[in-house]
């Protein structure tokens, strides 16, 4: 049994891709006889919309998925993050970051050995207690980054096997003093008793990233299974530009919740094309080792005849 859970972001509403995510994590939890959980991840109070949560919670049960116990809001944990910051912060592990984001993708650009593209470089990484205070006296914002100290760190996934990166200084508080993704995803999955995070496989590459702040916080560590993408049929993440992609383009179309879902079911060979489904109709036949890996390219829905 591994507790499972989907954590989107109330920004914007969620669209075939995300609901085929949270099909895919349901399926994994519930499929092994745990529990199931929604988080909210609202840190980003400037673009979180209570009307958008709403929206989620009620796409998510059209689609027939349940969850289990509170929802959590990343906005009210905001001391918890802190708490684990500020532990990162006396074990020596953090150093402020004054870069822009024009000079880090400048600086970035170069190449940085076995560093990912797009990896920081650690331009701050030297700076002098001098110069960080020259820098805050002149109004310059301060980020926070984890000194990674060049680790190489190891995760394994259940769909793409052994992943291994060296991680780059990463940051764990934004300069708004927002804590970053990395940190409190990794510090409400402890919190929460997650054991198998399944999600986009976009974000494999953050991975090492938060194994390595799971073992600097001593926490229990947690699996993975990153699964593909829905792609639109320009070959770009499916967004809004290709059309009908959330449950209410597809409701204004002729689909129900149960025609959605058997539309996802069929992208992982787990339904009949054009069969309308449940989600408690694919926990029997429902296999991880089985889902495919390459991204599904979705290009449009006929309401069933």
């Amino acid at each position: 049994m591994a507790v499972g859970r989907f954590a989107p972001s109330p920004t914007g509403p969620l669209h075939l891709g995300s609901l085929r995510t949270a099909l895919l994590a349901w399926l994994f939890a519930r499929s092994a006889g745990s529990a199931f959980l929604l988080r909210v991840e609202d840190l980003d109070l400037v673009a979180a919309r209570p009307e958008i949560e709403a929206s989620h919670r009620t796409d998510l049960a059209e689609l027939g998925l349940d969850w289990d116990g509170e929802v959590i809001r990343q906005s009210s944990r905001r001391p918890v993050y802190d708490e684990a910051i500020d532990r990162l912060v006396a074990a020596g592990r953090t150093y402020p970051c004054f870069c822009t984001r024009r000079e880090i993708a400048d600086a970035a650009a170069a190449p940085h050995g076995e560093h990912p593209d797009g990896a920081y470089p650690g331009t701050c990484r030297g700076l002098t207690p001098t110069e960080v205070e020259d820098r805050l006296a002149a109004g310059r914002p301060a980020a926070l980054r984890l000194r990674a100290e060049g680790a190489r760190v190891a995760a394994v996934d259940r769909l793409h096997g052994a992943v291994a990166m060296v991680v780059d200084d990463f940051v764990v508080r934004r300069n708004d003093g927002v804590p970053a993704y990395n940190l409190a995803v990794v510090v409400d999955d402890a919190a929460q008793g997650v054991e198998e995070v399944v999600r986009g496989d976009d974000l494999l590459p953050t991975t090492p990233r938060q194994v390595l702040l799971t073992r600097l916080l001593e926490l229990p560590p947690v699996t993975y299974a990153h699964v593909p993408l829905v792609l639109g049929p320009d070959g770009r993440r499916l967004a809004k530009r290709h059309g009908s992609v959330t449950l209410d383009d597809l409701r204004v179309d002729g689909l129900t919740g149960a025609d959605v879902c058997g539309l996802l079911a069929a992208s992982v060979g787990l339904a009949e094309p054009g069969r309308p489904v449940r989600p408690a109709d694919l926990l029997d036949r429902f296999d991880p080792d089985r889902l495919p890996r390459r991204p599904w390219i979705f290009e449009g829905a006929r309401p069933p005849a």
